[in-house]
């Protein structure tokens, strides 16, 4: 069968109809769905090249009802990882083996509202989990002065600014051992050097992709969904909430209290002297949650982190949540959900503390409906295969015989490249070797059928 070779430059001269993000569903065609057996990958301290595991990688099967999507991941991302210099025993992070469930129609919480807790608060498109600001300790244990695990856990922090939790086969002590590693992101999942002032230079070591790279230019990605059902995006947003400014960073609305001690709270609490913190000259302004304020109006989000704006993947609009960063592209306080969601939440997804932390009480329910690969219902379309994948130089689509248009697109939606493929021509290799390296899907569309394959492009 001969094959029908393309390169980059193509897209210069192919002015084809694109296909249209409208016609997608976010809740089932944002994930990064793993079908080509690709592992994770890991750095160990002092080694010169990264080692491939045997975890599987990304998320392995996608589910849904009328009111849910589920997801099997493993917790593992594609993204090389580690080293964890703070004397994490962990070298690589293991498969945890999560089933989550995200509800689709999100609506807000008028009652009670619920606190990301410690673990798992959401999760990431790959099936990464996303943590809160904390790191479960505080000053003296006295629950008073919460820990910001982005400054105590800095030093752990791989240059995607992710870190494992030893996994323990009983309470910590004496007889119990660790059994597995749950990896996680406090933060924005954006590599360190996307900043304009780096916090660390472990990048330039232990280089890794990160889940997506910033761009001030264009509306930040998708990145993944909080467990009240809302999304989480990157970054970068429209200024206008209506979908009609230019983009800009979108701001917290929390910020450092102005003080010269830690003797009372946020809210105004005056603290007996058993109570108060250190000061500010022994532990740096920021390092506990006590050290910020949240001031309405002061940037672009409630106390939440979220607001209701127009996105490119919810054209009519949506509450959403924002990983967000400073003017240094530094990641902000809260970093990704405040001090509690806006939506009624799938609590169930919450994480055990203790033997087997980071599972989910998550059950499938009778009549869930499978989405394959390419997010379509499995009877659906051709079954077709990316190889290789990860690649630095060229990938073709191998499979069933199909035809139709097709796109290379990034996680920001911009097209790369374009064509369209015909039948009787059989296998289509397209030259990558010019991309940034980076996440990527390859969108075909046929008679009304949109299928999308997720492509990891690495340099290294």
């Amino acid at each position: 069968m001969k094959e029908n070779v393309l390169t980059f430059a193509s897209m210069a001269i192919m002015m084809l109809p694109s296909v249209s993000k409208g016609q997608q569903n976010p809740y089932l065609d944002a994930w990064l769905y793993n079908s080509s057996g690709l592992t994770g990958q890991h750095w160990e301290q002092g080694q010169s090249a990264v080692i491939t595991d045997t975890a599987l990688a990304d998320v392995r099967w996608i589910g849904y009802t009328s009111s849910d999507v589920y997801l099997r991941s493993s917790g593992v991302p594609a993204y090389a990882v580690g080293p964890f210099l703070d004397g994490n025993p962990i070298l690589a992070p293991t498969n945890r083996h999560y089933l989550f469930r995200i509800p689709r129609n999100p609506i807000q919480e008028t009652q009670t509202l619920t606190a990301p807790g410690l673990g798992q608060i959401g999760v990431f498109i790959n099936g990464v989990p996303v943590y809160n600001y904390a790191d479960a300790m505080s000053y003296n244990n006295q629950g008073v002065w919460h820990q910001n695990a982005v400054v105590f856990e800095h030093s752990g922090m791989d240059c995607a600014k992710g870190h494992p939790a030893p996994v323990f086969s009983g309470p910590p002590g004496p007889g119990s051992q660790i059994t597995g590693a749950s990896y996680h992101h406090h933060q924005s999942p954006a590599i360190f050097t996307t900043a304009t002032q780096p916090l660390t230079n472990v990048c330039g070591t232990y280089p890794s992709l990160g889940l997506y790279t910033m761009d001030s230019t264009v509306h930040s990605p998708l990145l993944g969904f909080a467990f009240d059902g809302f999304p989480i995006y990157g970054a970068y947003g429209f200024s206008d909430t209506a979908g009609q400014g230019a983009v800009s960073r979108i701001r917290s609305s929390y910020r450092l209290r102005t003080m010269t001690d830690r003797s009372t709270l946020p809210d105004g609490t005056v603290l007996s002297p058993a109570q108060q913190g250190p000061s500010l000259a022994a532990v740096a302004l920021g390092s506990y949650k006590e050290d910020f304020e949240y001031v309405p109006g002061l940037g672009d989000l409630d106390e939440h982190n979220g607001r209701f704006a127009v996105t490119p993947e919810f054209p009519n609009g949506t509450y959403a949540y924002y990983t967000t960063v400073d003017s240094d592209r530094n990641s902000a306080y809260p970093y990704v959900i405040g001090d509690t969601y806006f939506g009624v939440v799938a609590t169930d997804n919450f994480g055990a503390m203790g033997p087997n932390a980071g599972s989910t009480s998550v059950v499938l329910p009778g009549g869930v409906t499978t989405y394959n690969p390419i997010g379509l219902p499995e009877s659906n379309g051709p079954q077709l295969i990316l190889s290789p994948n990860p690649t630095s130089t060229h990938v073709t689509l191998q499979g069933t015989e199909w035809q139709g248009i097709w796109q290379l697109t990034d996680l920001m939606g911009r097209i790369w490249n374009t064509g369209k493929h015909l039948s009787k021509d059989g296998d289509l290799t397209l030259e990558v070797g010019h991309l940034p390296s980076g996440y990527y899907r390859i969108v075909l569309e046929n008679e009304g059928q949109i299928q999308s394959y997720p492509l990891y492009v690495v340099h290294m």
